[in-house]
């Protein structure tokens, strides 16, 4: 699930062991794919139709023991296009969770990967399927790993751990703007580390009648754009005061220093900003590099916690952060053995890589990947796990932005395995309030505020032990909250079967419509479908 927030996180990030398992499994399976699309615009665009085949290849793999656990989904496909109406490319999707126990109890190392696709800019086109010509696409990457520690010392909890991530976005292939409005950077590139360190004792140790935990981080990261340097550190300690067996107030006090520097854009003889082959800012090798926030001082957060059973947890709290009153919580409720709900509120100052990252870290390990919708844009919405609970990306994938902001929302997943049925649904909000310099002759976001809301649905009902059915449906609307940008609204419903012959052969199908419309561009909607043949190893 999404971060209620990071200094909440520090002892979540500590290791726990994983659930001991009277068996061992392990399933791997590559495989090789061809297929055909058909793609056409019924409104606006240019009502051709759009052909072209597809290869691709890809592995399923998932390991599962007392010690480790691991899952991976990846599909690189390439498209071929014999009347040049679609461009050949490459397409990457996958995602990879995994956690093993170097100590039983102790010491375990994490780490996950994705490939997927995301929106370039939160003014242009949010095209939900992932054929044909799409505007305003792009490829990201993501990984991070290492390692987290958890132990007793007597009564005392003590944990710590450790992260390095990696983000990078290509460039877009097509961007279609509002007349007037202006280009902005292009993201590149991130490098993170994340370290936490806590100490702490359970109200329930039976030496106080409270529990309390003293934790402390430190954040960097650098960023390939003008030179980008994010750094932050706090310490804070935190008191939990049972009132029954089930609640207790909460609440904490904490010292932070967040810094964002970066040097200025290179600009022309007509005050715009220079760009490189990829439309990126070149950065100005003459700037000193200038800070453009600067955060120091105390927070403060109070709530409750209300734990009534081990399959339900709720807390919420209200503080002061950021300089302005501050809003996060968390719910979790297990409502059956593979059915669950769970809901985060959130408020942090972060940046793009940051944010995929910190999604990444919160993706389940056991999650659900789609073998028959050929149209979706995979892993770029929410990915449901394959017991209960899941992640959703909407709010960093909203748009990829070169510039840090502070991030406010809420998002609620759904998930649920019964019988032959397998559902999943998540809604979420994001406003982003961004922090920039301005760069070149009137391109200023800072103080900009962009929204986004989403909702998606997936079903998959197993006809038989060989075939199934699924339908996925999604909706998201965007508020770039720049002046003369319009808003943007896309929907859409796919319905797919898959059928299995034998143990290497199957074969899926997918049709879907598509509603896309962006304020001063004419309204789109597409249908799409497309078959394919897999044969795995």
């Amino acid at each position: 699930m999404a971060r209620f927030t990071k200094t909440l996180i520090s002892v979540a990030l500590g290791a726990t062991a994983l659930t001991s398992t009277a068996y061992a499994k392990t399933e791997v399976s590559p495989y090789i794919e061809v297929g055909q699309v058909l793609s056409t615009d019924v409104k606006g665009g240019d009502d051709s139709i759009l052909t072209y085949s597809t290869v691709a290849a890809g592995i399923e793999a998932s390991v599962t023991n007392s010690r480790a656990e691991f899952q991976m989904s990846y599909r690189y496909e390439r498209r071929f296009d014999y009347q040049n109406d679609v461009g050949d490319e490459d397409v990457h999707s996958g995602l990879a969770r995994g956690r093993f126990d170097l100590v039983p109890n102790m010491l375990s190392i994490e780490g996950g990967a994705l490939a997927a696709r995301t929106r370039s800019d939160i003014r242009g086109a949010a095209p939900l399927q992932g054929v044909g010509n799409v505007d305003n696409l792009t490829q990201v990457y993501s990984a991070y790993a290492g390692p987290s520690f958890a132990t007793n010392v007597g009564a005392l909890d003590v944990a710590a751990a450790y992260r390095f991530g990696y983000t990078r976005v290509e460039a877009p292939n097509s961007l279609q703007l509002a007349p007037g409005q202006r280009a902005l950077d292009v993201y590149d590139d991130s490098k993170s580390h994340y370290a936490t360190a806590s100490v702490g004792m359970e109200a329930d140790a039976g030496i106080l009648p409270v529990g309390w935990l003293v934790s402390g981080g430190y954040e960097r990261e650098d960023a390939g754009q003008l030179d980008q340097s994010y750094t932050s550190k706090y310490v804070r300690g935190d008191l939990t005061v049972p009132i029954t067996p089930t609640v207790a107030l909460v609440g904490g006090v904490g010292y932070e220093t967040t810094q964002i520097k970066e040097r200025d854009a290179l600009l022309d003889g007509f005050g715009d900003p220079v760009t490189d082959g990829k439309g990126r800012f070149v950065t100005d090798p003459a700037s000193p590099k200038r800070l453009t926030y600067d955060l120091d001082g105390i927070y403060w957060d109070a709530g409750v916690m209300w734990k009534p059973s081990s399959r339900t947890m709720l807390e919420a709290r209200v503080g002061r952060r950021y300089g302005t009153m501050s809003y996060t919580g968390s719910f979790s409720w297990q409502t059956g053995e593979n059915s669950g709900i769970q809901l985060a509120a959130y408020d942090e100052v972060e940046t793009f890589g940051q944010q995929v990252n910190d999604n990444l870290s919160q993706m389940p390990i056991n999650f659900r990947s789609s073998r028959s919708n050929g149209l979706s844009n995979s892993f770029s919405g929410c990915t449901f796990g394959g017991s209960f609970g899941g992640g959703c990306l909407g709010d960093a994938f909203q748009a990829a932005s070169t510039s840090a902001y502070r991030s406010r929302g809420a998002l609620a997943v759904y998930s649920a395995t019964r019988g032959r049925w397998t559902t999943g649904l998540g809604f979420g909000y994001n406003q982003r309030k961004f922090i920039a310099p301005v760069v070149g002759a009137g391109i200023n976001v800072n103080g900009v505020k962009d929204q986004s809301w989403f909702a998606q649905g997936n079903m998959e009902y197993a006809l038989t032990e060989n075939s199934s059915f699924a339908a996925d449906v999604y909706t998201e609307m965007f508020d770039p909250g720049i002046a003369g940008a319009g808003n943007v609204l896309s929907s859409g419903i796919t319905g797919s079967y898959y059928h299995q012959f034998g143990r290497k052969l199957s074969a899926s199908t997918s049709v879907g419509a598509y509603s896309q419309r962006v304020d001063d561009f004419e309204n789109l909607i597409n249908i799409s479908a497309t078959a394919g043949l897999r044969y795995s190893f």
